[in-house]
């Protein structure tokens, strides 16, 4: 417990703090340097989330939203699969958001993501989100300027009341008994051009790769200064942003792995108290079955 915490707090971005990608190696791997080792370490971070998830369904106050942001390639989908591996699915749902719908479009930017929330009980996986707003938005004006929105709201000063908003939604959902995690799967440039070449080679990736994908490469720097900028306005206190090395998917993984179950371990969940009255009526429940006993034989 003592090591995750170490972890998180190295991952974590302190509030308010100026943030330099560069300074985020996404090859480190701490004092971790053996894959067959992370994969059993792995798995049994997998089994620790499914309990802590058992009890989360169980107590029904608390829900958990898991965001996963990410340069293409980096590893979302493969940290969503092999994390949640083991959590029963009736206590997990995953939204993948694409580019908003039409109705979506006639709405508020958080709109979609507040119907996707997950209840009491359950943990939500949000692949991409409202985080989308400004990140691709940003870096790709013309979508801005074809939003449903006022002209005068366009201005300059839209990132700065965007972050604002973002941080007081995910304070209300705070004050509501739902735990914000977001990941930032860091992946470099490199790696990334790497993972995309192999998508060619490997037939059954070929789905996954289009030429608008390596055509985002030519705003990687854009991106990486919307993301610093995202970053520092956006990691709060109750809702930090983990900003997690990818190169490494093992490593990626079991970190990731290590944040969820920590963070839901935090919240000292325990199973509903049986009352008096209920423990009677497991006696007669009890009585009535033993009673049973041999007469179908």
């Amino acid at each position: 417990m003592k090591e995750i915490q170490k972890l998180m707090n190295r991952l974590a971005v302190p509030p308010g703090r100026k943030v330099k990608l560069k300074k985020y190696d996404p090859d480190w791997t701490g004092s971790l340097n053996d894959a067959s080792k992370a994969k059993v370490m792995l798995q049994d971070g997998v089994r620790r989330l499914a309990k802590q998830q058992a009890l989360l369904y169980a107590q029904d106050t608390y829900s958990v939203l898991v965001i996963f942001q990410a340069m293409d390639a980096a590893g979302k989908d493969g940290a969503i699969r092999h994390v949640l591996s083991g959590v029963n699915p009736q206590g997990c749902q995953v939204y993948s958001f694409k580019a908003p719908s039409a109705e979506e479009r006639d709405h508020t930017y958080l709109w979609r993501s507040m119907k996707a929330l997950p209840e009491r009980g359950r943990i939500g996986i949000h692949n991409r989100s409202y985080y989308e707003e400004v990140l691709v938005a940003r870096v790709h004006r013309e979508i801005l300027a074809s939003q449903q929105l006022p002209e005068e709201l366009k201005g300059g000063g839209i990132w700065k009341r965007r972050f604002r908003e973002i941080c007081q939604f995910e304070q209300y959902l705070i004050d509501n008994g739902v735990v914000v995690i977001k990941i930032f799967l860091n992946v470099s440039k490199e790696e990334q051009r790497r993972r995309f070449l192999s998508r060619i080679d490997e037939e059954d990736k070929n789905w996954k790769f289009s030429i608008g994908d390596a055509k985002e490469r030519a705003f990687w720097d854009d991106y990486m200064k919307a993301y610093e900028d995202m970053l520092e306005h956006t990691s709060t206190a109750d809702a930090p942003w983990y900003v997690v090395p990818a190169n490494n998917k093992w490593f990626s993984r079991l970190a990731v792995s290590s944040i969820l179950f920590q963070r839901i371990a935090d919240l000292k969940l325990s199973f509903p108290k049986v009352t008096d009255a209920k423990k009677k009526e497991l006696l007669e429940i009890r009585r009535i079955l033993m009673a049973e006993d041999g007469k179908d034989r």
